[in-house]
């Protein structure tokens, strides 16, 4: 068996090759692993925002209430092992490092054989396929990496359901660059006679979805977020109202989890009508159990230091609500972005709250220059400081907000979390994650 540092590195290669959405690669490497996609019940989860908390509520939820349950997301914010989990917890590096060893031969087989290389994000799709077949899952619920009908999580035959969270623009280079281009292929993870729900508000993109899952006999389920009312919140979680489900808590917070808490309920209503049972106990006991880091997460109390993952135009708008509703005053934000993203409107979304922006480069081929990104802001008459390091940022971020007395935010994207997490935890090391 190899060893976990020589997968890192066979991973690394094949970050390499970047991303190429299709389905050629997949398909064969599942093939020739058996189709372990097929022989687990899988809730397939698409989407612009809200997968991930979606995702970890609904899974704290089945295993509350008796199911094996497996989960695969990405990125994995601490590492590649915590995009993989059964009950919530994180994969070993021992059970993914014997994992891995087993699909490696057969992933460069694949390789061999016309169709080009594996990329790393195919790779570790088929890991999870494997993993849950191997671990007798239950249920499993699978995140798309991007879109949905080209992503190598799309292999999935017959899910027990399908789930769009929403849609908005992002991803414009791989998706297109309209709601219609995109919901066209988020819309491509719909299966035949297979339930699905939507929990977006976009019109447009609802006539998409709704036309997808009348030509494929599925039936349509559209989330109603009026049925769930917040009748109490902070930044360290709510307490709501459902017209089902009576009170629930959760101890994630973020305006934005009303939404995602509402379609969690909605997709339970849909399981139980397939057949599981999924009893109210569960329900307020896996809500009130899950966690999702790097979601208006709370790193530090003394600074008060949150990281929210906004990293598109939808997210950073619901990250300014949330600052509104939680945040008096003004902030000091780090920020690091992907290039591909709709940066330009970030310093007008933002501009309010900021008294310093920290800007930093996610360690990710696609990111942005921090200087770049600063200038944006100075565009727009926001002091901003452009940083090479995320360890040197987050020091001066840290200490700038401790002496003016505000909190500090950071804000972008998720492939910067581990290393922000760590440079803090090296200011306040008795601040623990989560």
């Amino acid at each position: 068996m190899a060893d976990y540092s020589e997968i890192l590195d066979y991973l690394r290669t094949a970050s390499l090759r970047g991303s190429h959405l299709g389905l050629e690669r997949i398909t064969e490497l599942c093939r020739r692993l058996g189709d372990p996609q097929n022989k687990v019940k899988i809730i397939h989860i698409s989407g612009t925002n809200g997968k991930g908390s979606f995702l970890a509520m609904l899974s704290a939820v089945l295993t509350a209430a008796g199911y094996k349950t497996g989960s695969f997301s990405s990125p994995g914010l601490t590492g590649v092992t915590d995009s993989f989990r059964i009950d919530g917890k994180e994969l070993s590096e021992a059970d993914f490092s014997a994992v891995m060893s087993e699909i490696i031969p057969v992933c460069e087989a694949v390789g061999e054989s016309g169709n080009g290389r594996l990329t790393e994000f195919e790779i570790l799709t088929g890991a999870a396929f494997r993993l849950f077949d191997r671990e007798k899952c239950d249920i499993a619920l699978v995140e798309c990496g991007m879109g949905g009908s080209t992503d190598s999580t799309n292999t999935i035959e017959a899910p027990l359901l399908s789930v769009i969270t929403n849609v908005s623009i992002d991803h414009t280079a791989f998706l297109g660059n309209t709601a219609e281009e995109i919901a066209s292929c988020k819309a491509g993870i719909i299966k035949p006679g297979r339930p699905v729900l939507f929990g977006g508000n976009d019109k447009t993109a609802l006539e998409i979805i709704k036309n997808r899952a009348e030509s494929c006999g599925s039936r349509l389920i559209v989330t109603d977020d009026r049925r769930i009312t917040v009748t109490e919140e902070s930044i360290r979680g709510m307490t709501l109202a459902d017209a089902a489900f009576g009170e629930l808590k959760l101890r994630l917070a973020g305006t934005y989890q009303r939404y995602n808490c509402a379609n969690v309920l909605t997709a339970i209503e849909i399981l139980r009508e397939e057949g599981l049972e999924i009893p109210e106990a569960a329900v307020k006991s896996g809500l009130l159990s899950a966690v999702w880091h790097g979601r208006f997460e709370v790193m530090c109390e003394k600074p008060l230091v949150i990281y929210d993952g906004a990293h598109n135009p939808d997210g950073i708008r619901q990250a300014a609500a949330t600052l509104d509703k939680y945040i008096d005053g003004e902030i000091a934000l780090l920020i690091g972005v992907m290039a591909d993203k709709e940066y330009e409107l970030y310093p007008e979304m933002l501009g309010k709250f900021i008294d310093t922006a920290f800007t930093v480069a996610p360690a990710n081929p696609r990111s942005l220059d921090s200087r770049a990104l600063a200038e944006v802001f100075r565009s727009r008459g926001i002091t901003a400081i452009p940083y090479d390091s995320m360890k040197s940022a987050v020091k001066s971020a840290a200490e700038y907000a401790e002496k003016h007395k505000l909190p500090l935010i950071a804000l972008g994207s998720l492939y910067m979390y581990r290393e922000f997490s760590e440079a803090l935890i090296n200011l306040y090391p008795r601040s623990p994650r989560g």
